[in-house]
């Protein structure tokens, strides 16, 4: 995989400046975006564990079986 690089240009003159950019490096953002991913699916598993919760006490088959069907997505391990 290639490295991420840096590059910055100044310019000596009485002008518009630009502003050199540092990029985000690659680790960064990967891990970032893995603890996004994972807090994601553990609110969503949890939300979808409440509702089946929720439906069991009510005793209401069809949402059990709509949100546990849902949930199976979570559990395929």
């Amino acid at each position: 995989m290639k490295k991420q690089k840096i590059v910055f240009q100044f310019y000596r003159y009485n002008g518009k400046r630009i502003k050199a950019k540092r990029e985000i490096t690659f680790e960064l953002r990967l891990s970032s975006r893995l603890l996004l991913d994972e807090i994601c699916f553990n609110y969503n598993k949890a939300l979808l564990e409440e509702q089946i919760n929720r439906s069991i006490d009510e005793g209401n088959k069809d949402d059990f079986l709509k949100w546990s069907e849902a949930y199976k997505t979570f559990i395929w391990e």
